[in-house]
């Protein structure tokens, strides 16, 4: 936790790390939720699961102490290789797992909504509409509950995408009960709840908060109660191994909502994941390889029936890749077109669910009821639409060319018998009135430039516009990507009809380039989505025109707003920090930034027990610089008196300390076996931070401890002149936690480190609240 959080926690009244009484959202969205005080200290809070709570940052650091040394040093080839063996395991485990949940997932909301509209039609059928429409909302209704019940009573953090508090955790912010077995249930529940109540959300960002749930759990050796005791997890008992593996869980998720295994890679890569290396890159690309066999497997399995009367469609949900799709040069012009309206359509929609989210967060601020209530009105309200607009629609007489069953209520097909009478077909209830992934695939056929009326496809269009806004921030598992390609798919194929002779693209393809716009300017992945595409296409002839609409969407959605993770990062007070500091900050020094913050709280290198908890009772901070007199040899010319930085202790082995009493009577440093005994170097990586059971009688007040041992003796730093631009660049890429400033000038007397930088103090907000001269000269507006 960061400076000075206890004076704004009491006057806040939140202690520990969640508060249950009263309302927890007392604080409002509108002013942000990360306050600044007059110095740069401010108070780690998050809205977190729709409660306001503590955040802190993760170590991911290497902790150089003797220990670390002295175990790094004796360490076996067996033990190393242990070590790798297991981790290869985790990335195996981690797809297999995705993969077999995905499976899960996929067949059951195909079959609970499939029965749903199967019940619909027989109703239909008798001309009884009412009734028909009385079972899909009751049972979209009761689906919602389900869902909705779940999130709010037991796994609040389960609601949502969940990939901004991914992208959040990879960046080094630790969000509580985000990766826990119960919100992973509760998430894999209500997304089957929420996705077969037909709701405009869909499982694909879900499926990325599942694998990284995974992948946390199988690090840590199971749920924080239940957790396994075995010898080789102590390998990954530390913030860097487990950050690892949820950089795999999230590509592995991407892979298996998409069958996209690089598609899932690049999107770890581009999109979540603030550091990587190469290892990391095998390792992830070894999950969704796992995660691709199990779903081809069980497409195999589903084509011969096995998997119900729905089963199949789950499992193919966007595959394109049996047509073929050809283009011009004179092409060139629509695809342009589709680019530009993609990114303004998509900073449109990030501007406008910014507002409903704000909206959403004063209505649950009034309990747990209103947030049901909100969902079941939101559910309610997309029934009543889906069920009554295809009414609007003319009646299409079926096409006898066509082998495909025509019309048909219930079954998965392109022609929706709905209202109308024998041989016609109501293609708006074709789009509306099926499961999601049903209305995907019809939306995205291809060779079927009459099937849609152009009416039709405004009102899906302008419907799925709201339903979009609407219906993301409700306590369920959401995500953003189906109704993005939902209404994507829609102004492209709209854009398609108008084009008619002139373009010789097909309108299947230009949904599809509508989808992958709309995904551009909103969430402003390039790579990634153009990767995933194409796999789902399999046709690298789209490749060109591909490029072109998510460059030229990305771009002008960049012109107007972040992107909508961003967007949720900012609303939820995660402190994220940016790859690209902000211009203003090169003219600004931490040296400056330190002079701004209360003095920094030093220890000695054997320091008393009273002055240890002491600092530990009045102060939040989570590690100390540790100082100790110089022995500087005559020829240096630095005179008696130098001090040394020794290096940086964190609270969690300061409290370890006080717990263990590893104490001495007189004030000397202790040997080396001393420690060993006393302190196994994988019980080090564990967070001890709990300082209010520790009782120190006072004799012990005046013992002392040795130091030395544990701590970190090559912490980061820099000098006090470097520009804040530098720094922040410097703490983003390598992941830390603390930045220690030190003087240009060491002198005898002088202190060798006169601050200490943390996440807040370098955010752009914090930054402004202490200097606000800077707001002139700031490059851009900060959000």
């Amino acid at each position: 936790m960061e400076e000075d959080l206890h004076q704004i926690v009491n006057s806040c009244n939140y202690n520990g790390e969640e508060e249950e009484q009263g309302d927890p959202e007392s604080n409002t969205l509108n002013q942000p939720l990360v306050k600044a005080n007059r110095t740069l200290s401010s108070t780690p809070l998050a809205l977190v699961g729709t409660k306001v709570s503590h955040i802190e940052s993760l170590d991911y650091e290497i902790n150089e102490n003797d220990l670390f040394k002295h175990d790094w040093r004796k360490r076996s080839k067996t033990q190393v290789l242990q070590y790798i063996f297991l981790k290869w395991t985790f990335a195996c485990l981690i797809g297999l797992f995705t993969g077999l949940i995905a499976t899960l997932i996929n067949l059951a909301v195909e079959n609970i909504a499939g029965y749903k509209l199967l019940a619909v039609g027989h109703f239909l059928a008798q001309e009884r509409y009412v009734t028909g429409l009385m079972v899909f909302a009751g049972g979209n209704l009761g689906l919602t509950l389900v869902a909705t019940v779940l999130c709010v009573c037991f796994a609040p953090t389960a609601a949502g995408p969940g990939i901004p508090e991914i992208k959040a955790y990879l960046n080094g912010i630790d969000t509580p009960n985000m990766f826990g077995a119960t919100t992973m249930i509760v998430k894999i529940i209500g997304s089957i709840g929420a996705v077969a109540a037909g709701l405009d959300l869909g499982k694909e960002g879900p499926l990325v908060h599942i694998g990284t749930c995974i992948a946390s759990l199988l690090g840590q050796g199971g749920p924080d109660n239940h957790r396994l005791k075995w010898r080789w997890l102590r390998y990954f008992n530390n913030d860097r191994d487990r950050r690892d593996l949820i950089t795999c869980g999230s590509a592995a998720g991407v892979c298996a909502a998409f069958r996209s295994p690089v598609g899932g890679v690049l999107f770890a890569l581009e999109e979540v994941a603030t550091w990587w290396r190469s290892a990391l890159l095998w390792r992830t690309f070894f999950s969704t390889a796992v995660v691709v066999v199990v779903l081809r497997a069980f497409i195999e399995i589903c084509n011969s029936g096995k998997c119900g009367l729905f089963g199949r469609g789950g499992l193919i949900m966007f595959d394109v890749s049996h047509v073929t799709y050809t283009y011009h040069a004179t092409d060139i012009i629509p695809v342009m077109l589709i680019g530009v309206i993609g990114g303004v359509l998509g900073s449109l929609y990030n501007h406008f669910l910014h507002k409903v989210l704000r909206l959403y967060n004063l209505i649950n601020q009034k309990g747990k009821i209103h947030k049901v209530l909100l969902a079941l009105t939101v559910s309610l309200f997309t029934s009543v639409c889906l069920y009554g607009l295809p009414f609007l629609a003319k009646c299409t007489p079926c096409d006898p060319s066509i082998e495909e069953r025509c019309p048909t209520n219930g079954r998965s097909g392109n022609f929706k018998q709905f209202h109308c009478p024998k041989g016609y077909y109501s293609d708006l209830a074709t789009l509306l009135l099926t499961t999601n992934d049903d209305a995907v695939r019809n939306i995205f056929s291809s060779n079927t430039p009459n099937e849609f009326s152009m009416g039709s496809l405004w009102i899906f269009f302008v419907l799925y516009c709201i339903l979009g806004l609407f219906t993301f921030g409700i306590a369920t598992p959401s995500g953003l990507f189906l109704p993005i390609i939902l209404m994507g798919s829609a102004y492209g194929r709209m854009l398609g009809g108008l084009m008619g002779s002139y373009t010789s693209i097909d309108q299947g393809l230009y949904a599809v380039l509508g989808a992958a716009s709309l995904m551009a300017g909103s969430m402003r992945m390039t790579v990634s989505l153009c990767v995933i595409f194409l796999e789902l296409t399999n046709n690298l002839l789209l490749l060109p025109i591909t490029m072109i609409v998510l460059l030229i969407a990305k771009t002008v959605g960049d012109s107007f707003n972040p992107s909508i993770y961003d967007i949720i990062l900012h609303l939820k007070g995660l402190p994220f920090l940016e790859a690209s500091p902000e211009p203003w900050m090169r003219n600004l020094s931490v040296g400056e930034l330190g002079d701004a913050k209360p003095p920094v709280v030093t220890l000695q290198g054997v320091e008393k027990v009273a002055k240890i908890v002491d600092v530990l009772r009045n102060t939040t901070h989570n590690a100390f610089p540790v100082l100790d007199e110089a022995e500087v040899p005559p020829q240096v010319g630095l005179g008696t008196g130098a001090i040394e930085l020794h290096g940086l202790i964190l609270r969690a082995h300061l409290v370890k300390v006080l717990k263990k009493r590893w104490f001495l009577t007189e004030k000397r440093r202790t040997e080396e076996w001393e420690v060993r005994e006393k302190f196994p170097w994988d019980e080090l990586a564990e967070r001890e931070d709990n300082f209010d059971d520790v009782a120190i009688t006072s004799s012990e007040m005046q013992m002392y401890v040795d130091l030395h041992p544990l701590t970190n003796t090559t912490p980061y730093t820099v000098m006090e002149n470097m520009s804040v631009a530098k720094a922040l660049v410097l703490f983003r890429q390598v992941g830390l936690r603390h930045l220690l400033i030190v003087p240009r000038i060491q002198a005898s007397g002088r202190s060798p480190v006169v601050g200490i930088l943390t996440r807040q103090d370098l955010r752009a907000y914090n930054i402004l609240q202490a200097f606000p001269h800077l707001e002139k000269s700031k490059g851009r507006k900060a959000h």
